[in-house]
């Protein structure tokens, strides 16, 4: 019997990992190229973008292009607001009332001069009315309630003013907080509210409506500076009257011109 021949041996290949490195310098070109090509921008592309969300919301004219490499624009300038209406269009009516106060507060500028120019006077305008403050030094005597001859005839004249306009006014009482104890006033607040019902008294009896007015006393309970010297305890001892508006407006404040020649002194009734 014939024996087979054997087949020859094969002999082994050394270079089988160029195929695998072949591959892998393959895929690694494939993935710089991936990588290339999206961090390539297609300006194109974002045109077509911004063109689209423009006329998605109907403002194509407006819509800004994007652009690469494009400086910011300056921002839009800021429209001021629409001017107020002027004074001559305003209410009539609320017009002549504001007018009419403003008058008032010059009519008591004037009769009040005198104690304007000695600091024993202070006006003022606010949302509520006209507020004339009088150190109580320039009306009463220390502890007293009635009212002194110079100071009466201040007071006449401010009455011939408030007597002709129909406002509510309220007379306040003020005074420090040194306790009192006499005979006809027990405590500051029988004092206080006794002096303001001497003004009130006096504006009765020049023809001021009783209706129109009210008295108050505070005591020392409202001060307008730390009752902490004398001279704080004096600038709180004080007369108060509040000429209430009918139409409240802006607080303003009231222009003093010190050291004015002084009207001529109201006629004594």
């Amino acid at each position: 019997m014939r024996r087979r021949k054997k087949p020859p041996e094969e002999h082994e290949n050394h270079e089988r990992w160029l195929i695998s490195y072949a591959d892998f310098i393959t895929l690694l070109f494939a993935f710089f190229v991936v990588m290339y090509s999206i961090s390539s921008v297609n300006e194109g592309k974002y045109r077509v973008l911004s063109d689209s969300l423009g006329s998605a919301f109907k403002s194509v004219a407006a819509a800004p292009q994007l652009r690469l490499n494009q400086p910011p624009t300056a921002p839009r300038p800021i429209r001021p607001a629409p001017p107020k209406k002027p004074e001559s269009l305003a209410d009539p009516k609320t017009k002549q009332r504001t007018e009419n106060m403003r008058q008032v507060a010059q009519d008591l500028l004037k009769v009040l001069t005198p104690l304007i120019n000695d600091n024993q006077v202070k006006i003022t305008q606010s949302v509520r009315g006209i507020t004339v403050e009088i150190n109580a030094a320039a009306l009463f005597a220390p502890g007293q309630a009635t009212l002194q001859p110079e100071s009466a005839k201040a007071l006449t004249a401010v009455a011939d003013v408030l007597a002709q306009v129909p406002n509510q006014i309220q007379i306040e009482g003020h005074t420090d907080d040194i306790p009192i104890s006499t005979a006809f006033f027990p405590s500051n607040w029988e004092l206080s509210s006794a002096r303001a019902s001497s003004v009130v008294r006096l504006f009765s009896a020049n023809d001021v409506a009783q209706e129109r007015m009210v008295a108050i006393g505070y005591a020392d309970n409202r001060p307008v500076v730390p009752n902490t010297d004398n001279a704080s305890r004096a600038r709180n001892r004080r007369v108060t009257m509040l000429i209430i508006s009918e139409e409240p407006s802006k607080t303003t404040e009231i222009p003093i011109k010190k050291n004015a020649e002084p009207p001529p002194p109201p006629e004594v009734r």
